[in-house]
């Protein structure tokens, strides 16, 4: 008797989906690839999909609910923000093709909306004006956007970054030392002597990000006399 094909459903195909780019990037994502990953026709999909770009949308929104923080904020409004930025970054380095995606349409759904909600959430005892939380939401999430996307490029075969750190150090080395012989570039001299510096890679990414939030929050509060 044949095997028989699991039933076609919008959430088997957004998991589909995910499960491709999770391996190979957005940009292996189709319906047709989706369609024979899961056994099926490409004109199947359109039953439950309008278009790739809807597929996308799916994606990213199925993705968002994985950076809602489970059960209550803690009271404090910073210790409640840096809650939901880890989570953000847990989410965005085990889904990097979600940067991507981000930088190339809005993404705005009932998830993403959750998400901007919780945020807000954490920052309700504030006495300022919603358009300052938003822009502390703005700064937090760019922060662990950027961090992200520096530690893709220090992992190997990551975002198309196929190096190890020792031969992009092997590699680097010989380039840079011209740079700093010449005289032309003191302050950086001392960073460079042995190689570019490892600002979020090995072990200390996890530190290094932990302090940046932690310089970023200091200057929020500042600030705004938080």
């Amino acid at each position: 008797m044949a095997k028989r094909r699991p039933k076609l459903t919008r959430e088997a195909i957004v998991a589909s989906a995910i499960a491709i780019a999770d391996a190979e990037g957005i940009d292996a994502v189709s319906i047709r690839r989706v369609a024979a990953e899961l056994g099926a026709r490409a004109m199947s999909l359109y039953t439950h999909i309008e278009r790739k770009e809807d597929l996308f949308d799916l994606m990213a929104d199925e993705v968002n609910a994985e950076i809602l923080v489970e059960g209550e904020l803690p009271g404090d409004w910073r210790e409640a923000i840096s809650a939901i930025v880890r989570r953000t970054r847990e989410v965005l380095r085990r889904h990097p093709w979600l940067v991507d995606l981000v930088s190339r349409r809005p993404q705005v759904g009932p998830n993403g909306l959750r998400h901007g909600e919780q945020s807000l959430a954490a920052l309700s005892r504030l006495r300022i004006e919603p358009e300052w939380k938003w822009r502390i939401i703005a700064a937090v999430d760019d922060y662990a956007l950027g961090f992200v996307i520096r530690e893709g490029m220090r992992q190997e075969g990551s975002r198309g970054y196929a190096w190890t750190q020792a031969e992009r150090d092997a590699l680097m080395r010989p380039y840079l030392r011209e740079f700093i012989d010449s005289g032309e570039f003191p302050n950086l001299a001392p960073l460079l002597a042995d190689g570019a510096p490892d600002v979020e890679g090995g072990d200390r990414a996890d530190d290094d990000f932990e302090r940046g939030l932690r310089w970023m929050l200091d200057g929020i509060a500042r600030d705004l006399a938080l």
